[in-house]
């Protein structure tokens, strides 16, 4: 078993959890159990059955996608983090309104 983190954004879809333990000896076989136990988040992480754009996985520290995708291998014990990113900010226009200081 591996040991996945579950950010903030995510612990609705997952009761609450901070952490939950999942199986698979690569990303795309730990994301299947963990959404299997827990369904909604599937549409969060995955877009025709692919990592979505805006969802970022790191196995031991680093990027799935620097490494082979989905099909990365995750070693039992491994620490899995999801982190898919935030939209927002403000424009500079936006900015501009607020004073500084």
């Amino acid at each position: 078993m591996s040991r996945v983190r579950i950010p903030p954004t995510l612990r609705g879809e997952t009761e609450g959890a901070r952490e939950v333990e999942a199986r698979g000896g690569t990303v795309r076989e730990l994301l299947d159990d963990l959404t299997a136990r827990f369904p909604a988040l599937r549409r969060q992480l995955l877009e025709d059955e692919e990592l979505a754009p805006f969802v970022n996985v790191y196995v031991e520290g680093e990027d799935v996608r620097t490494r082979e995708g989905l099909e990365t291998a995750v070693d039992d014990g491994s620490t899995v983090i999801l982190l898919p990113a935030m939209a927002g900010g403000s424009s500079a226009k936006s900015a501009a309104h607020f004073p500084r200081g």
